[in-house]
């Protein structure tokens, strides 16, 4: 008996050993925190629990940086990591709150929309738990997120997900998506105290543009592309044929399915005033026939599988030796959310939006992502956020 006791010991120790060395890495990454620095257009910070206040001290209570210029005008509100795997919008949004100046109007940035999901992995898929930036200063260390937000912070997940108001049935996993959880409610589970927050902010402080920026895969036929309602059409038409023309890049638009709800370029525009645009970059880390998920083909884009794929027309982009490189998908975000704004701003002089300061699709093609973030060992500690 003490021969067989000192064996489940020694088993049980081990397993406990295990455990700390699997989980100390998760622990780590889902505690780390990723300095941002307000740059001179921050006028001040918010938290989306000032909307719904029960998301205050979760995981899921996002900072709102608020950029607010000195001439009154429009407000537009951009959203990145609503899927914390598609990193090309959370760098956009930390160059915008870094560099942006606000010239007429308001503009609002939530870098970490889904802030729970940034905090949340897929290892069993292999992701990397970091991604750095090479900078003038340093590479700047980013984590790599999961799509979902994480089952330590909601759970658990129903059979079925019934979607507030309209009833419709969605997948399980859909109760942790905070771009099927629209437009939320105060009292339900909490991605969608998430999305009611956001749509609350919309509402109270009368925002005419909200922006949610995706990545989609190379294989998926929305990708590359604007999606918007009929509402917000004609402005993603024109944005769509000016950066062809005068930027050379394609960002064709897609139609709001106006029959399947919870999404944010759906419901925005259902239930408040403000124009919804959701932009998507191709991610082709995303694919499934791709080699292994490194941060090198997470920053590249470059996959041989792909290439092969692109030879026999099977993807929806174009895809050659090049790949999709982070500045490009950066770049193009940049560019089609200036050019929103620019647009929406001809259409509606009196409540206009100017905005200086922000690198367009070839700057960031030119001179990396890096190029545009600021060092936050040398900035005032004040001005440093974490998120």
């Amino acid at each position: 008996m003490s021969r067989e006791w000192t064996i489940k010991s020694a088993l049980i120790a081990i397993a406990a050993v295990l455990m700390i060395l699997g989980g100390a890495p998760l622990y780590k990454h889902r505690h780390y925190e990723v300095p941002v620095v307000a740059g001179p257009g921050v006028t001040s910070v918010i938290k989306l629990s000032e909307f719904v206040p029960s998301l205050k001290g979760s995981m899921a209570d996002a900072d709102v940086f608020v950029l607010e210029g000195k001439e009154p005008g429009g407000k537009v509100l951009v959203m990145a990591n609503t899927h914390a795997n598609e990193p090309a919008g959370l760098l956009t949004a930390v160059i915008m709150i870094e560099n942006a100046v606000v010239e007429k109007g308001t503009l609002m940035v939530i870098p970490e929309f889904n802030a729970s999901a940034g905090r949340n992995t897929r290892p069993g898929d292999g992701y990397p738990l970091y991604y750095d930036i090479p900078t003038e200063w340093g590479a700047k260390r980013f984590r790599m997120g999961n799509r979902d937000t994480s089952p330590l912070d909601q759970w658990p997940d129903p059979d079925v997900y019934i979607h507030y108001p309209d009833k419709q049935l969605l997948s399980f996993i859909d109760v942790r998506n905070t771009n099927r959880t629209w437009p939320g409610r105060p009292n339900g589970p909490l991605m969608e105290k998430v999305t009611f927050a956001a749509m609350e902010m919309m509402r109270k402080d009368r925002l005419n543009i909200a922006i949610d920026m995706h990545g989609a895969e190379t294989m998926f036929p929305v990708t590359n592309c604007i999606v918007a309602p009929q509402k917000s059409a004609k402005i993603a038409t024109l944005v769509s044929m000016t950066v062809k023309a005068m930027e050379g890049f394609d960002n064709h638009v897609e139609p709001s399915p106006p029959n399947f709800h919870g999404l944010s370029h759906r419901e925005i525009g259902d239930f408040s005033d403000t124009l919804p645009f959701l932009l998507e970059a191709p991610i082709p880390f995303l694919d499934q026939p791709t080699g292994p998920k490194t941060v090198k083909l997470l920053l590249d884009g470059k996959d041989p599988f792909l290439l092969s794929l692109s030879k026999k027309k099977k993807l929806f982009v174009p895809y050659d030796e090049n790949g999709w490189p982070i500045e490009k998908r950066v770049g193009q975000h940049c560019s089609v959310a200036l050019e929103i704004i620019r647009q929406y701003s001809k259409k509606n002089p009196d409540t206009a939006i100017r905005i200086s300061g922000i690198p367009r699709y070839a700057d960031l093609v030119k001179n990396g992502v890096g190029r545009y973030f600021h060092d936050p060992a040398k900035a005032e500690k004040k001005s440093v956020y974490y998120e």
